[in-house]
């Protein structure tokens, strides 16, 4: 290949590395202090052994295996075993998005505001940039790989070796470079960067589902996900190596398959071209309220297919799980904390608040679409018509709240469809109904905090991801890793009463509601006070 083509590659890494420093410097010291903490955590947590392999117990039943993947090292289950089965594919997914929202950034989006074809009539080749951002990638993945593995070995835990830790690390960098890699395959295929980031993440949740079902029903089915081969690796027990090989083999793939598409293309074009509108506008077209939905119609169809397909997934194992139940003595002794539900029913309060912050993922793409269209400058075209700023803003946020009950909605509905066709004693629908939307007020919430960014701190809106991911954490792990009330009380989530487990109490929902309210509001007064493109 031409050498001319990757010419300024270099100067154009340090560019990648001086304008993104932060968000690469916060990604990866988030990800490997959470791994570090949890660690320590899991290595204090259980007292004795009969403790431990209470755990390991649950962790057989097919509704964990689902989400974090299939059990091993059982027979003896130590801290080692069980980082890697409960946090190894939890941390993949999230260093799998880091990559994504990089990769999109240093790419598509550069494009898509013109800085590349400022940056190819300076000389530089023609693949210089996306090389560039694949020098940028490997370097940031081998630091975390290398920080991740290193931390867990100096922790000197006694079932956490060497060997087992740097291969943990390097599950984390794989995973990392196969994204990167896909995203930029997407780069070239999509003209936007929102098209480029909702594909990345559609195959990101499509390997994710895949690696469930075949953990759960048959195993040849995980080979067909990346994320299942890091499943295999079987950190801290048989430490197998081959799938961090096959996991670089695969990325290189799609690296080149990137780079032979970028070459083929011109600049700001796809290969899958927007498609030509009407000559005239619809009067559906006229007002904001159509215009956004217009604008983020394709994600919204998307994300609606994408939470009805995950609520089936989950549900399609309840089956296997009241089985499970059945046939565990031990599991039935150690959960049975109410004589009115199911051990089945007892897990519902649990998916609900994983399917609550996945919905939440949505909604707030939805409404921090308010500050990627000013990023563009097409707000400021909108806002010099006869409209006002809180009819935009209203139109971006009624959106949001109506598709944050559409998405949860969806979500139950799969949840209650799949496990109505594989149970002998089917879950009321009711049951998952009360337990999915009493999370409403919390993502209400969580889209005020949005809004309250967007309307006062504009450059500072990436806060609410790591606040979500934060909520994911104390939500997910909160139990596992006996984690603070307070810590849990710091996140709307912490507050919502865990259907149908628990007894519903109002007021935490009044309270979340009205807080929820009061941020809409205060976001509201702020985008009206501050410059466009503040």
């Amino acid at each position: 290949m031409n050498k001319q083509l990757f010419s300024g590659t270099s100067r154009l890494v340090r560019l990648n590395f001086r304008r993104d420093r932060l968000k690469m410097l916060i990604w990866v010291l988030a990800l490997v202090a959470t791994t570090l903490s949890v660690a320590m955590t899991f290595d204090n947590m259980y007292q004795n052994d009969a403790e431990r392999q209470s755990m390991a117990e649950t962790m057989k039943n097919p509704a964990m295996v689902a989400m974090v993947g299939p059990a091993y090292g059982s027979d003896d289950y130590t801290t080692g075993p069980m980082m890697g089965q409960q946090m190894m594919l939890f941390t993949a997914l999230i260093v799998g998005i880091m990559s994504i929202m990089l990769v999109a950034g240093q790419t598509r989006a550069d494009e898509e505001d013109g800085a590349l074809e400022l940056v190819r009539s300076l000389p530089t080749g023609r693949l210089a940039n996306l090389s560039a951002t694949f020098v940028t990638m490997l370097a940031v993945n081998l630091i975390l790989a290398l920080m991740t593995g290193v931390g867990l070995g100096i922790l000197g835990i006694s079932s956490m070796g060497w060997n087992g830790s740097l291969l943990y690390g390097a599950c984390l960098g794989v995973a990392g470079l196969i994204f990167a890699a896909i995203t930029a395959i997407f780069a070239q295929i999509c003209e936007s960067s929102r098209g480029t980031i909702g594909f990345s993440l559609m195959i990101l949740g499509i390997f994710y589902l895949i690696r469930a079902i075949g953990d759960v029903t048959n195993d040849t089915l995980s080979y067909f996900s990346p994320l299942g081969w890091l499943s295999q690796t079987q950190v801290y027990v048989n430490n197998y190596w081959w799938p961090i090989g096959l996991g670089l083999l695969l990325s290189l793939l799609f690296a080149l398959l990137a780079l032979y598409l970028n070459a083929i293309r011109d600049l700001g074009a796809g290969f899958l071209p927007t498609r030509p509108g009407r000559k005239t506008a619809s009067r559906w077209l006229t007002n904001p309220i159509g215009l956004a939905f217009r604008l983020q119609k394709t994600a919204i169809i998307a994300w609606a297919i994408g939470m009805w397909i995950l609520g089936a997934a989950y549900g399609s194992v309840f089956g296997d799980l009241e089985s499970f139940f059945d046939e565990n003595a031990f599991i039935q002794q150690m959960m049975q904390t109410s004589s009115d539900l199911s051990l089945t029913e007892q897990f519902v309060s649990m998916l609900m608040s994983i399917l609550a912050i996945i919905a939440s993922i949505a909604v707030l793409m939805f409404i921090l679409r308010i500050k990627g269209e000013e990023n563009k400058n097409r707000m400021e075209h909108l806002l010099t018509r006869a409209v006002s700023r809180y009819y935009v803003v209203s139109s971006y946020l009624l959106m949001a709240l109506l598709f944050s009950f559409v998405m949860m909605f969806l979500a139950i509905s799969g949840l209650y469809m799949a496990s109505q066709a594989v149970m002998d004693a089917p879950i009321a629908f009711m049951t998952f109904f009360k337990a999915g939307m009493v999370y409403l007020p919390a993502m209400l919430i969580m889209i005020g905090l949005a809004l309250v960014l967007i309307g006062w701190l504009p450059k500072a809106t990436s806060i609410i991801w790591l606040y979500l991911v934060y909520s994911f954490f104390v939500v997910y792990l909160g139990k596992a890793l006996k984690i603070p009330d307070w810590m849990s009380n710091l996140t709307p989530y912490g507050w919502v009463p865990r259907l149908p487990t628990e007894s519903f109490e109002a007021a935490p929902v009044v309270w979340l509601s009205v807080i929820g309210t009061a941020l809409l509001v205060l976001g509201m007064i702020g985008y009206r006070r501050r410059d466009i493109n503040g």
